[in-house]
């Protein structure tokens, strides 16, 4: 594809390519075809971005909140520039739909403008002592930063995790999906267009476990964020363990979606079934067990059943499809192996539940009703386009529903009742939740889960405070 960029690594001011290095293939997931090849860091690749990084933070912390805020303000300018050529680069390399990547791009823009004004604000304050004496506590950048992006959002995981490490004067080695790698190349440069200096960010590509354990080793990095799968986020809270690492980990969800019988059906569905389906559905956050009150139960199954059906699937290059394919062929192994298990549980296939064609990997927005608390779907985190229903009968016993899983990221409720709606958002044990809305995330907002969804956040001021240290300073 001879629009899609030449992939290089970023080590020490720059730009490495493939060489005598072992090469990643590149898929078109709307195709199955590669579109090009992704170098792969070697152990003295790795130590270089370590070294590069620790003279890179001694660099940057030492510039004033104004001149880090100078390159992120920049790099949010020059993103919305180049916004048509970064999202068809997304596109090709994640599959989501165009309008889907230029979203995220707008998204990735402003997470960068928020932490360009959030790093002047590393407040501290001066404790009252005796006359003669001063206790300061002020805030400092943590160190060098080892950052792990997933590939459902190409664009903007890189952005908002160089954003938060920038802003407080950290410095970065980023490791993006090499599944989707061109689009977080993309951030970089701008982040370099906007005058980075050389060293203060990396972005490499390799074997994942080589990768982690590598960088998570050494004293160098002081902190790691991790976007992914709850084993893999236990596996490097573990590494990161052996060196007193600070930890975010934004972990996998299986977000429960409450639909009261007083609810306005239509708007609800209005709402929540395009969001469902939204990059295929492997979203972190995205809308996946649906418990419904019985009164409106089969309205709301209808409803939703018949807006997946029109919904049209295809390549997201082509701008009226509203849902691209799966990223990878592993998704659709997935979605079968769920169903599959669903059914043989007594659910029911309301819409969709197959494969679409047999070039890319596309898959049907699939509907299940009746799905029991014992099927796999109910219990382990889908990450595709698949609703799976299930009536309740009162408030106790939806709540008990919501909350049995370890999961605890995002969750959703619709109801016109103002009581309810603040019962309910009390009683939902999630980072977030979204009441008659799905817009629960925003630039000044944090984004982060408890219980096995993670801890610690991203983004607001809760993301820039995650990549400081607190010191105390006594002064006589």
């Amino acid at each position: 594809m001879t629009d899609y960029p030449k992939l290089e690594m970023h080590i020490d001011g720059e730009w490495v390519g493939i060489g005598d290095r072992r090469v990643h293939h590149v898929v078109n997931p709307a195709t199955g075809e590669t579109l090009t090849d992704l170098p792969l860091a070697g152990t003295a690749d790795l130590d270089r971005a370590l070294a590069a990084a620790d003279k890179g933070f001694r660099l940057w912390r030492s510039k004033t909140p104004e001149e880090r805020s100078r390159v992120l303000r920049g790099a949010a300018h020059l993103l919305r520039e180049r916004v048509e050529r970064i999202a068809r680069i997304a596109t090709l390399e994640q599959g989501k739909t165009l309008n889907e990547a230029r979203l995220e791009l707008g998204a990735s823009a402003a997470w960068l403008e928020f932490a360009a004004e959030e790093g002047k604000r590393a407040y501290g304050r001066v404790l009252v002592r005796p006359t003669g004496q001063r206790h300061m506590v002020v805030r400092e950048p943590v160190g060098p930063v080892a950052a792990f992006a997933p590939w459902n959002f190409p664009i903007g995981n890189p952005a908002r995790k160089l954003a938060a490490a920038l802003a407080a004067g950290c410095s970065c080695i980023l490791k993006p999906p090499e599944e989707a790698p061109g689009a977080a190349l993309e951030v970089l440069r701008a982040l370099l267009d906007a005058g980075l200096p050389a060293g203060v960010a990396q972005i490499v590509f390799g074997v994942p476990d080589e990768v982690s354990r590598h960088l998570l080793a050494s004293p160098i990095i002081r902190k790691l964020s991790f976007t992914g799968s709850v084993p893999v986020g236990k596996h490097l809270m573990k590494l990161a363990a052996d060196g007193m690492k600070r930890t975010t980990m934004e972990l996998g969800g299986h977000a429960p979606v409450v639909v009261f019988d007083d609810a306005d059906l239509e708007r609800t569905l209005d709402i929540i079934a395009p969001h469902k389906y939204r990059n295929a559905g492997q979203v972190c956050v995205s809308p996946t067990r649906f418990y419904v009150q019985e009164p409106v139960y089969r309205r709301f199954i209808d409803g939703f059943a018949a807006r997946a059906k029109a919904l049209p699937v295809g390549d997201g290059l082509v701008d009226t499809n509203r849902m691209g394919p799966m990223a990878n062929p592993r998704r659709l192994d997935a979605m079968e192996a769920f169903i599959s298990d669903a059914r043989r549980h007594g659910a029911k296939l309301e819409s969709g539940g197959e494969r679409i064609g047999n070039r890319g990997y596309f898959w049907q927005p699939t509907v299940l009703s009746d799905v029991p608390s014992s099927a796999r779907i109910m219990n382990e985190e889908p990450f595709g386009p698949v609703a799976v229903m299930s009536p309740f009968k009162d408030f106790d016993d939806v709540v008990a529903q919501a909350n049995r899983l370890p999961y605890g990221l995002a969750a959703y409720a619709f109801t016109q009742s103002a009581k309810r709606s603040m019962m309910i958002g009390d009683a939902l044990e999630a980072g977030m939740v979204g009441v008659n809305t799905v817009a629960i995330a925003g630039a000044d907002s944090p984004f982060g889960g408890v219980k096995e969804s993670g801890h610690g956040s991203e983004d607001g001021p809760e993301g820039a405070e995650a990549c400081q240290v607190i010191k105390v300073i006594a002064q006589a």
